[in-house]
């Protein structure tokens, strides 16, 4: 190891101290709050072993319909999610509810195409020049990521495979979780579709090891948490809302789907948390999505 990842592993150490728990926590039920430091932000189906890069995108087809896949050059499968509408935000019954999940009706216009996986530690070292996660698994979810760390993942995919690669909305990411599903948890029962404190021995697992939403999503509900493009805002409104993508600018990006390290609160379908970008976290990883009609975004 070279002395300059020494400082950076011994700096991440340092901020890791300070990072926002995740709604639910990790060894608390303490609800989180945003970061009060500003941080510099730029303006900017199971895997198997990997494939190798090729440079070329794969087809994709002209007239998609819900639940159609795809594969693109770096081995990573797709699923369509088309426009439609849904209520986002949780019951005021919801156990574990946290009060910034108000409930209103989104509409998604344009569909778009969502990993059916958390990107594997495989498929970002196929993109990316270094691998922070531990531990280390071809499987595992890659993790240890700062957002800006997240969006140039997607920037160097999408110029590998000439499409346009972002992180999803907190609204994508919400729609596509619940899956035409209205509880905490899409798919099945908790621990059939999550990976969590309580059955993963507080650590990561292979991708796809439990059971998928009703869109053949794996691992919306824990494993790795999932950054989205949002600034997080507390307040969402009661009102309807369509294709929501966060304010402007704020102090903290919006992290979905809790992990393999926090309670089952964190995990449900509506849980929002919020996390310095600059912060690495141990438990953070990210979901890409793949824009067929990029809409007009104060995130990139």
């Amino acid at each position: 190891m070279s002395k300059g990842q020494t400082a950076f592993r011994a700096g991440v150490a340092c901020i890791l101290a300070g990072a926002i728990i995740l709604a639910g926590g990790c060894r608390s039920d303490t609800p989180r709050k945003p970061p009060a430091t500003p941080a510099t932000t730029p303006a900017t189906a199971p895997v198997s072993s990997p494939a190798p890069a090729t440079g070329a995108a794969a087809t994709m087809p002209a007239n998609p319909s819900l639940g159609d896949t795809m594969t693109n050059s770096v081995g990573m499968t797709f699923v369509y999610v088309p426009s439609g509408e849904f209520r986002m935000g949780s019951d005021v019954a919801e156990p574990g509810r946290h009060d910034d999940e108000a409930a209103h009706d989104v509409k998604i216009t344009r569909g778009f195409w969502i990993a059916a996986t958390e990107v594997t530690q495989a498929r970002w070292k196929m993109v990316s020049s270094f691998n922070r996660a531990e531990p280390k698994g071809e499987n595992l979810p890659a993790s240890r990521l700062s957002w800006p760390q997240a969006v140039e993942f997607c920037r160097k995919l999408s110029q590998a495979d000439r499409r346009i690669y972002r992180l999803p909305t907190e609204a994508q990411w919400e729609y596509a979780c619940r899956a035409g599903s209205a509880g905490p948890y899409s798919g099945g029962k908790l621990d059939e579709v999550a990976w969590h404190m309580d059955n993963s021995g507080e650590a990561p697992r292979s991708v796809a090891g439990k059971k998928p939403n009703a869109w053949g999503l794996y691992d919306m509900h824990g494993n790795a948490a999932e950054w989205c493009r949002d600034f997080y805002q507390r307040d969402l409104g009661s009102g309807p809302a369509v294709d929501p993508s966060g304010p402007a600018e704020g102090n903290a990006r919006v992290v979905r789907g809790g992990s393999w390290g926090h309670f089952a609160r964190a995990c449900r379908s509506g849980a929002r948390a919020s996390f310095n970008p600059a912060y690495p976290l141990e438990r953070v990883g990210l979901r890409v999505i793949i824009e067929t009609h990029p809409q007009a975004s104060p995130n990139p």
